[in-house]
């Protein structure tokens, strides 16, 4: 077979290299449009589990590969006046031109044809040509074969909005250096790693919007090298920075693309590398997932009987683990884009936060690493949260809002059971909240709770709008002030266009075989086709709305609830407002999202007047829709200004499930940057909710700064003790158990005492 790889970078010299090694009698070409030794960009970082791949792939080239490494086990954080330093991270530095010599000696050995300054003009006639063959498009993130087979592969590239310049040093630096420094334009960061004896990478990076303010736009590369020089002079300590993009058209500051593809393959042409997809550079890992595809589609092409199977494995193989990092980039981006979000957080908290920014690097692989780092953020969080200078887990430090307390930041979220008659919550819910009360976890907040009859989600759900109800609200929260150190919230709610549907245990969201009642919406739009179309709400409709709301809220206070929470999320009645998919009134209440908010905050308005001033009002909102036309992140964040503005003290950040068009991009934690961008942006508390089942989550989650509560659902309802749990496997004593329980507490303590260090994922 003829082997045509288009692109002489690290993933099509390595992908060449193993292919004729595994059949010497393959003919494998490397087309490579610049000279051997061009190359954008001075070092690359591998991990030790790359390493382990490149062992025992070609054990050759990793040993001159090894040779060449820089390692080293810091990161170190330039912030303000503090410098912050974390060890154990285990990095391995080597020049990209080093690393692509070794890889074309190697080819060169086992007999790859190299071809340099050799520009592919027509890949389509190549790949008829080549029709019996493979042709491999590695020609990076620009790549052309990918453009020529677009109605193929269908790529989605996204320009991201940060600026960066890719520089060389030879200040040498001993920990992979984040620099942040401050200007009268905004804020610039440097990212400085050492790749050799004598050299290091220094990437400087800045928005665009500062990049233009700074007037960068207007200097050429030799101006621009200048001001960086005079930027971070202070920690260059005199060397210069240098440039070799001398071979790439126009200017050397660039906007990183993020790439993806629908289809890595067509026929005989097969995506590869950048070509394939891309991960910036913040989270190291451009080259590793390049060497990673050459090692997979080497190996399905040599063990499989087709070529159309052996693509179709590499590509379902490689689609998931890419996503897999791509996500964790995607995240990682997003934080240095935003630096200045950041910056109202003191240093310890800042550090913490860029070290965890992917939401891959968790508290407890922290302290696997650096557990004399973890036990100083721990320190600076439980000062932070007044409980002295001991290190305490974070998830076991008190909040505060108002005049409420609770002991903890674990909210056992709210949970719709179905199991209420006439809206009144039974024995079963009685028994269902009282043991989550006695489980350790800071706040119970109930599931959504209907103010009247027809804005219950089923008929099982529970409402607050008759005397027999409050009866039995009062009787629960009774209990749990009575028995247990817990909070407990009510969650108020209409259930608006999502009304009138079957119990969670039988068909979600589709509507009652018989015994439907009449719904109501802002619009005449239906939640799906399946589902009944509502009446659009009038003048006397919204009114009665808005007084049942407050009587709820007056029943609420009678019943003892410690908190009160208002959904406007996941498509009910006060989100069917806000979300201009279900929302198209062209009256006061409909139209711009300023018109979209005008109800739900007058609903917000009344009810935060006849609740107590002394106890907290949180907000549940979709901080997004995930559906085109729908509310972006960007409106979530105004959203949640607006309810801060009027008064709210917490909003509740969930998202999706506005329209069955919802398309969510799932993940563990996949709802909490929305939280952070939230609480960090609007400077309003958050309840970060969604995927997060481990203590290790709510752990950097609070010492990150991303929120201050993280609610916890599914994991409550399989153990109602999830976080009295948590507390014995983190080896925290002080988590008060019910004193019935206590020879429990003691035997589990032992029990893990003895097992050893217990290895929570993160």
């Amino acid at each position: 077979m003829r082997i045509d790889c288009i692109g002489g970078g690290p993933a099509g010299l390595y992908f060449a290299l193993l292919m004729k090694k595994a059949r010497p009698n393959d003919e494998v070409i490397v087309y490579e449009r610049n000279r051997p030794g061009d190359t954008f960009g001075w070092g690359v970082v591998f991990s030790d589990q790359t390493l382990g791949y490149l062992a025992a792939a070609d054990p050759e080239s990793h040993a001159q590969i090894l040779d060449a490494f820089s390692h080293w086990d810091d990161i170190e954080v330039h912030y303000r006046a503090r410098v912050i330093r974390s060890g154990g991270h285990g990095f391995c530095g080597i020049g990209r031109k080093r690393l692509l010599r070794i890889l074309q000696d190697r080819c060169r050995e086992v007999g790859v044809d190299l071809r340099f300054e050799a520009e592919i003009s027509d890949v389509a006639a190549l790949a008829a040509e080549n029709k019996d063959g493979l042709i491999v498009a590695s020609d990076g993130i620009h790549s052309a074969v990918r453009h020529a087979f677009t109605d193929t592969f269908r790529p989605q590239i996204e320009s991201r909005d940060c600026r960066f310049i890719w520089l060389g040093t030879h200040k040498t630096f001993d920990a992979f250096t984040f620099l942040f420094e401050e200007t009268e334009w905004g804020w610039f960061q440097a990212h400085a790693y050492r790749f050799d004896r004598d050299t290091s990478t220094f990437i400087v990076e800045t928005p665009e919007r500062v990049w233009k303010d700074a007037g960068l736009d207007r200097m050429n590369d030799a101006a621009s090298i200048a001001f960086c020089e005079r930027l971070f002079g202070r920690f260059l300590e005199g060397h210069p920075l240098m440039s070799n993009a001398g071979h790439r058209r126009g200017s050397a500051w660039i906007n990183f693309q993020r790439v993806t593809n629908e289809r890595w393959f067509s026929g005989n042409v097969v995506l590869m590398g950048d070509a394939a997809h891309s991960a910036h550079f913040s989270v190291g890992s451009g080259t590793k997932l390049a060497l990673e595809d050459a090692i997979a589609l080497a190996r399905e092409l040599t063990s499989r009987p087709s070529r159309l199977e052996a693509l179709e494995r590499y590509e379902a193989e490689r689609k998931i683990e890419c996503l897999k990092i791509q996500n964790a980039a995607r995240n990682s981006t997003e934080w240095f884009e935003h630096v200045d979000r950041y910056t109202a957080l003191e240093a310890d908290q800042f550090a913490y936060s860029l070290l965890t920014r992917s939401q891959r690097l968790s508290h407890e692989n922290l302290r696997l690493r650096d557990a004399g780092y973890v036990r100083d953020v721990e320190a600076f969080i439980s000062r932070r949260a007044g409980v002295g200078e001991a290190p305490v887990p974070p998830m076991f430090t008190p909040f505060r809002l108002r005049e409420l307390q609770v002991d903890n930041r674990v909210v056992v979220s709210p949970m719709a059971t179905y199991s209420a008659v006439d809206g009144v919550p039974g024995e079963f819910l009685f028994v269902h909240l009282g043991a989550r009360a006695h489980g350790g976890a800071g706040l119970l907040v109930t599931e959504m709770t209907s103010p009247s009859s027809d804005g219950r989600i089923s008929p099982g759900c529970t409402g607050l709008w008759n005397d027999t109800q409050g009866a039995a609200w009062k009787r629960i929260c009774d209990y749990v002030h009575q028995n247990s150190p817990a909070k407990i919230a009510l969650q108020l709610g209409h259930a608006g266009p999502k009304g009138s549907t079957q119990l969670g245990w039988q068909v979600v969201d589709e509507p009652l075989a018989e015994g439907n009642w009449p719904l109501i919406g802002p619009s005449a739009i239906a939640y799906g086709p399946q589902n009944q179309v509502p009446m659009c709400m009038t003048a006397d409709d919204l009114s009665r709305v808005k007084s049942d709301f407050v009587q709820a809220t007056r029943r609420a206070v009678e019943c003892g609830f410690d908190a009160l929470e208002l959904h406007c999320a996941h498509g009910y009645l006060l989100s069917a407002f806000l979300c201009p998919l279900t929302n198209h009134r062209d009256d006061a209440y409909g139209g711009d999202l300023e018109r979209r908010l005008a109800f739900p905050l007058e609903v917000f308005r009344a009810v935060r007047e006849v609740f107590p001033a002394s106890r907290p009002i949180s907000i549940r909102i979709s901080a997004h829709d995930w559906a085109p036309g729908g509310n972006t992140a960007d409106d979530g964040v105004v959203i949640a200004r607006r309810f801060a503005e009027a008064g709210a003290d917490l909003i509740d950040v969930s998202s999706g499930q506005t329209t069955r068009d919802a398309k969510p991009i799932y993940g563990r934690m996949y709802q909490t940057p929305f939280a952070d961008r939230i609480r960090n942006e609007v400077g309003i508390a958050t309840m970060a909710v969604g995927a997060i089942f481990e203590p290790d989550h709510v752990n950097s989650i609070i010492a990150a700064g991303r929120a201050d509560l993280c609610a916890i659902g599914r994991p409550h309802l399989a153990d109602p003790n999830w976080t009295l749990h948590a507390a014995a496997q983190l080896g925290y004593t002080l988590s008060p158990w019910p004193v019935q329980y206590l020879p429990g507490k003691a035997q589990l303590e032992r029990n893990l005492r003895r097992a050893g260090p217990v290895d929570l994922p993160g």
